[in-house]
């Protein structure tokens, strides 16, 4: 039986933006057929790589991260379920790549690395929902010691852009940084702290990326562990960091 090596990365190609930049005028079956090889190649084929890089360190980091290289459990899906969408368009515009807990991969917390026309953003984001840790333990730890997270906010917030959604007479509206108030944490519905480069930064272009998204994500782990882990230690994931 004939094996495949996994992809090696070897960086973002700028064609990778540009395919959504086109996707974003042509978000059509036809003519995504017409690139699929480009999209493999520049857009899943580099995520692939790339995971195939990250996976050993994350593992490193905390042998629970799910690591099958699944879509839907490391990979979000291109396509989009426009059944009860007003936009009927099949494609997202958007691929990202995850981390998230092993014994529950559609939890909404994660690391993560998103490509788009944009660039590439790379970071901790929580989110609300069936499986959020969001109020289960984020939300119910900060209430408990609110104080080993607001320095851990002052730490990231010299280095990162963060921004969080709340909930205002039933619709999602942004605001930048962290929620800072009782009322603020209350409201929140998600948080995202990120890293953020446009598609023009020579660093993406180079194998060497994936160091720095690792190290990115080495910082950013005591926070997903305080949002995530159970028991013991994630509840010392922040108080542990020096």
């Amino acid at each position: 039986m004939k094996t495949f090596a996994p992809p090696h990365f070897a960086g973002f190609h700028p064609e990778a933006f540009r395919f959504f930049r086109r996707l974003a005028h042509n978000n059509h079956k036809p003519w995504f057929d017409r690139h699929r090889t480009l999209y493999a190649q520049h857009v899943a084929g580099a995520l692939k790589g790339l995971f195939e890089e990250l996976a050993p360190r994350m593992l490193g980091l905390d042998p629970d991260f799910e690591v099958s290289a699944k879509t839907g459990r490391n990979f979000s899906r291109i396509n989009r379920d426009i059944r009860f969408a007003r936009d009927k368009s099949p494609y997202r515009r958007n691929l990202y790549l995850y981390f998230t807990p092993r014994q529950d991969p559609e939890a909404a917390t994660r690391l993560y690395v998103g490509l788009s026309a944009e660039g590439i953003t790379w970071g901790f984001a929580v989110y609300d929902g069936r499986s959020s840790a969001l109020e289960r333990l984020l939300k119910a730890r900060r209430a408990q010691n609110p104080a080993a997270l607001n320095r851990f906010i002052r730490r990231l917030a010299r280095r990162f852009e963060m921004y969080w959604h709340g909930t205002e007479r039933g619709e999602w509206k942004k605001y930048r940084g962290a929620p800072r108030t009782e009322k603020d944490w209350k409201r929140c519905r998600a948080w995202v702290v990120r890293k953020k480069f446009g598609p023009g930064r020579r660093e993406l272009r180079s194998p060497r990326f994936a160091t720095t998204v690792a190290r990115v994500f080495r910082e950013l782990y005591p926070l997903y562990a305080f949002a995530t882990v159970k028991g013991r230690r994630g509840e010392r994931a922040l108080a542990e960091v020096q």
